[in-house]
């Protein structure tokens, strides 16, 4: 390594003054000779070649390093670039490091080593694989064999101040010529996400992509980590179970084995909430009293108006949700998604009611009745299928989770819209019930 002996000041002066340079010649050596330049070096300079080098490579000597040239090195980096080398290291390593730290020092980069719990930063692998863009196919190869990762299919490229430039699938660069560069391979359209974006943005983007891998960086594009297929899966399986629980008022925070107490004081407001809204139905049946006591008959068939209008307004409103979750829809697009479900309800409700006036007349041998049930069936099950897509819409707009109780909004509108247009036109045609 006599090319760059640390003990030669023009040989110093020059890794100062170029550090990229000098970190494409260190890649060419074997880190335990890289250290051996580096131990010769002041911090500044020790930082200017990690910032330069390949992530892996710069945190593998990060964690050789001397500890008073370790602390004036970490000095001299930026602290999400310090923070995202040091989550390289074995969680023991890291921990001890910040802590041997100055104070001020390591309150500048911890911060960059923790995310808020829903966010991408806390299921980004940050032990990803990448290469700076001038390197040459023989090259990264050796690279590849030194500091290889599991199921590695596709190394993402960066400049050497660290930032994404492209990424370059493994068959791709096996397949190059040697003397090749890298950036003259890598394709440069790739989706990105921050570390802060909540977790749901990672469906969305892995549906438009069409990837199995997500970068992640930081506003400037530095290259912080990696969303991998497995990760993806999970949060789409997450997604799709809170939305479950979320639908009936149930928290996302709750598990299976939660304390019951927990439990409890997630559900009881949105149970306590759908009492309210149950008292709102039956005072709309308590409107028609009397003509339920003169028409028994029709106490019989309110379940049955409700019950389909309420697995219409389900089926609006679980089409519309998923339409939601994965972006296929806009809240800008409300009047398309609601005179679409409008139109389903109103086909579907004509062929139920015809289908129940049937039954209705051959039970009860009323054709005033089979009327009021079958115009009323229609008019609840159109209520129904608008009001199934309009509520999760609305809630977006609003800027809240379209999935949060939706289905307890739902019931009491369909429950209304049935009941009262059923004892309505009951009340409204009386005189052809008897």
């Amino acid at each position: 390594m006599n090319a760059l002996a640390p003990t030669d000041p023009m040989h110093q002066a020059f890794i100062a003054q170029f550090p990229n340079e000098a970190a494409r010649v260190c890649e060419s050596y074997s880190p335990q000779e890289i250290l051996e330049v580096l131990g010769g070096l002041p911090g500044n300079s020790v930082a200017k070649i990690l910032s330069a080098m390949a992530p892996s490579l710069a945190a593998d000597l990060l964690g050789e390093l001397p500890s008073p040239l370790l602390q004036d090195s970490l000095q001299h980096l930026q602290p999400s670039l310090a923070a995202a080398l040091l989550q390289r290291l074995s969680e023991k390593n890291s921990e001890a490091i910040l802590q041997a730290l100055p104070q001020a020092l390591s309150a500048d980069i911890a911060p960059f080593m923790a995310y808020p719990e829903d966010s991408v930063g806390m299921i980004m692998d940050v032990h990803f694989f990448a290469l700076p863009e001038d390197l040459t196919v023989e090259k990264a190869i050796q690279q590849i064999r030194t500091h290889t990762t599991p199921h590695l299919n596709e190394i993402y490229i960066i400049n050497r101040e660290q930032i994404l430039v492209g990424a370059l699938p493994l068959r791709d660069l096996f397949l190059a010529h040697p003397q090749k560069q890298l950036e003259s391979l890598m394709k440069r359209e790739l989706p990105t996400i921050h570390p802060l974006e909540n977790q749901e943005q990672v469906v969305e983007i892995c549906n438009e992509w069409k990837v199995l891998t997500i970068p992640v960086t930081d506003l400037d594009g530095r290259l912080l980590g990696i969303i991998d297929s497995q990760d993806i899966i999970q949060v789409e399986k997450e997604e799709a179970t809170i939305s479950m629980q979320t639908m009936v008022g149930a928290s996302k925070d709750e598990r299976a084995l939660s304390p019951p107490m927990f439990a409890v004081r997630k559900r009881l407001p949105w149970l306590q909430i759908n009492l309210l809204t149950a008292f709102l139905a039956a005072f709309v049946v308590g409107l028609f009293e009397d003509t339920i006591a003169q028409f028994t008959a029709l106490a019989v068939l309110l379940p049955v108006v409700a019950g389909q209008s309420g697995n219409t307004g389900a089926q609006a409103l679980a089409v519309v949700m998923r339409g939601l979750a994965l972006r296929d829809i806009r809240p800008s697009q409300w009047v398309r998604v609601s005179l679409k479900e409008s139109y389903v309800a109103l086909t579907n409700g004509v062929a139920v009611a015809a289908t129940t006036c049937t039954a209705v007349y051959f039970w009860s041998g009323s054709g005033g009745l089979t009327m009021v049930i079958g115009v009323s069936m229609v008019i609840s099950m159109l209520m129904a299928g608008f009001s199934g897509a309009i509520i999760p819409i609305i809630l977006r707009s609003l800027k809240q989770d379209p999935a949060q109780s939706s289905s307890i909004i739902l019931t009491t509108v369909t429950d209304v819209a049935g009941f009262f247009s059923f004892l309505g036109l009951a009340t409204i045609f009386s005189s052809l019930l008897e």
